[in-house]
C-alpha cells in the first residue's frame, strides 16, 4: 500500500522571488561572515607582527645596552688610571663662606674616563712642614665631564686647643692656587646613585655632605631622567649655604625635584620661606612632613651624628635597609664605637670578663698595648702609640688604611664602603674583636 502525501501551502504562495530574496540574504550573510572572518584574521595576524615586531625591538635595545655598557667597560678601562696622575688646578669657585670648588684638569692633557654620581678622588697631598704626603679623600660634586672633575672643600679650622685645623682643608684653601699640580687616583666608591633606573630617591645631605647628592642631583638633571627627586639639606644658615643658586635653580625649572632646606641656627635676618623651609636640623620628623610615603631609595651623607640617627630611624618606620645607601664623612663618634666595641667585645670575645683590656699587637712596630673601648679605632689606638699606618678618609671608603690580620678578629660598627682585603682590615674604622697581632 502507497502512501501519498500531500503539500498544502499554508497563506500565500511562495514565488520564485522570494526564492531569489533569500538566496541573495544568505550569499550576502556568507559575504560578510567570510570578510569578518577576513578580517579578524588580518586583525590577529597584524597584532601578532606588532607583538613580534615589540619583542624584536626589545631585544634590539637590550642588544644595543649590552654592547654600550661592553663599550662603554673597555673605554673606561682604557681611560682609568692605575696609581697617581697628576691634575692641574684650572680654577677655583667659592661656593660660601668655608666651601670652596677646585676644577681639575688632567695635566697630560688626555681624556678622563667617567664616574658614578657619589663616588669621591683620593689625594696625596706634599703638605709644607709634614714628613711624608698627606691622603685625603674627597667627593666628586659634580655630574662627569670630558675634561674636568670638580671637588668641592669645606675648610676646617681649629675649633680648640684639642682638636686642630684640618691640614688637608686648609692646605687646598689656603695654598693650592690655580696652575698648580695634586696627584690624584682614579674616581672611586661605592657610594653611588644607579643611573640604569628610574626609582625615586631622596638624597638627605648635612653641611659638606651635600657634595656627592649635588654630583647626583646634576647626574639625573643631565640626564633627563623622568625620576621623581626629594632633596633635603641641612646647614646652619644662610652664611652656610653652599651651592644655594644652583640648587634652587634645578628645582625651580624641574618640577619632580622638591627642594627642603632646614636652618639649625637660622640668623636673624634669614627668612622663613625664602632662605629655609624648617628650623632645626634635618630628621625623620621632618622628612616625614614633606614624603607622601617611604617607598623610595634613601641616599644620605653627612657627619657621623646625623648619619646614625637617620638611618636608625628611617629602619624604624619601615624603610628596607636595601633602600637605604649611605657614606658618612669624618671618624665614627667616640661613643658610639665605645658602646657598640664595647657590647660586641662583650658578647663575643673570649675573655668577655676583661673586655676592658684586649691586647692588641703591632708586630713590625714590635709594640703591644692593651685597647679598651674608649681607645676608639685601630688607626687612633695605633697612633696614640706612635705605630705608624697610612690613612686617607678616615671613614672606610678609601682603602688606604688597610693592614693585614696576622691573628684575631676585628668588628666594623657600620660596613665600609671599600671592601677590605681577605685576611685584612680597615684600621680607621674597626675595633679589636678578640686579642689581636696586625702587620704594622
Amino acid at each position: 500500500m502507497f502512501w501519498v502525501t500531500t503539500l498544502v501551502p499554508v497563506g500565500p504562495a511562495v514565488t520564485f522571488a522570494d526564492h531569489l530574496w533569500l538566496a541573495g540574504a544568505v550569499v550576502i550573510a556568507l559575504v560578510m561572515f567570510e570578510c569578518a572572518f577576513v578580517a579578524v584574521d588580518t586583525l590577529r595576524r597584524a597584532m601578532h607582527a606588532g607583538a613580534q615586531r615589540a619583542r624584536e625591538a626589545r631585544l634590539l635595545e637590550e642588544r644595543v645596552a649590552v654592547a654600550r655598557k661592553r663599550r662603554d667597560a673597555v673605554q673606561n678601562q682604557v681611560l682609568a688610571w692605575n696609581g697617581w696622575r697628576k691634575f692641574t688646578v684650572a680654577s677655583r669657585a667659592p661656593e660660601s663662606g668655608d666651601v670652596c670648588s677646585f676644577y681639575l684638569k688632567p695635566h697630560d692633557g688626555k681624556p678622563l674616563p667617567p664616574f658614578k654620581p657619589g663616588q669621591y678622588l683620593t689625594f696625596r697631598l706634599d703638605v709644607p712642614g709634614q714628613s711624608k704626603p698627606v691622603i685625603r679623600c674627597y667627593s666628586l660634586s659634580d655630574c662627569e665631564h670630558e675634561d674636568y672633575y670638580r671637588v668641592s672643600i669645606r675648610r676646617v679650622g681649629a675649633r680648640d686647643k684639642s682638636i686642630p685645623p684640618g691640614m688637608a682643608s686648609c692646605f687646598f684653601h689656603d695654598q693650592l692656587r690655580v696652575g698648580e699640580i695634586v696627584d690624584v687616583k682614579a674616581p672611586s666608591g661605592s657610594f653611588f646613585l644607579d643611573m640604569e633606573t628610574t626609582h625615586p630617591v631622596v638624597l638627605l645631605s648635612s653641611g659638606i655632605g651635600v657634595t656627592p647628592n649635588l654630583s647626583m642631583l646634576n647626574a639625573i638633571i643631565r640626564a633627563k631622567q623622568p625620576r621623581e627627586v626629594y632633596f633635603f639639606y641641612g646647614v646652619g644658615n644662610r652664611t652656610e649655604h653652599s651651592f644655594r643658586q644652583h640648587i634652587e635653580q634645578i628645582a625651580q625649572r624641574n618640577s619632580k625635584v622638591h627642594l627642603h632646606v632646614f636652618y639649625s641656627r637660622p640668623l636673624n635676618d634669614d627668612v622663613p620661606g625664602k632662605d629655609f623651609h624648617a628650623k632645626g636640623r634635618l630628621t625623620i620628623e621632618g622628612i616625614k612632613k614633606v614624603l607622601p610615603s617611604n617607598n623610595f631609595h634613601y641616599y644620605l651623607c653627612g657627619p657621623p651624628g646625623m648619619m646614625e640617627a637617620l638611618i636608625r630611624d628611617l629602619k624604624a618606620w619601615g624603610v628596607p635597609e636595601a633602600h637605604i645607601h649611605s657614606e658618612a664623612f669624618g671618624a665614627p663618634a667616640r661613643s658610639a664605637i665605645a658602646t657598640a666595641a664595647g657590647t660586641n667585645a662583650a658578647a663575643t670575645s673570649a675573655k668577655a670578663a676583661q673586655v676592658d683590656a684586649i691586647e692588641v699587637q703591632f708586630a713590625r712596630s714590635g709594640k703591644t698595648a692593651s685597647w679598651r673601648p674608649d681607645n676608639g679605632t685601630l688607626l687612633e689606638f695605633a697612633e696614640a702609640h706612635q705605630v705608624a699606618i697610612p690613612c686617607g678618609c678616615r671613614a672606610g671608603n678609601c682603602g688606604t688604611c688597610m693592614i693585614a690580620i696576622k691573628k684575631g678578629n676585628v668588628f666594623y660598627q657600620t660596613e665600609p664602603g671599600f671592601a677590605a682585603e681577605t685576611g685584612s682590615c680597615l684600621t680607621c674604622c674597626c675595633t679589636p674583636k678578640s686579642d689581636l697581632i696586625l702587620d704594622a
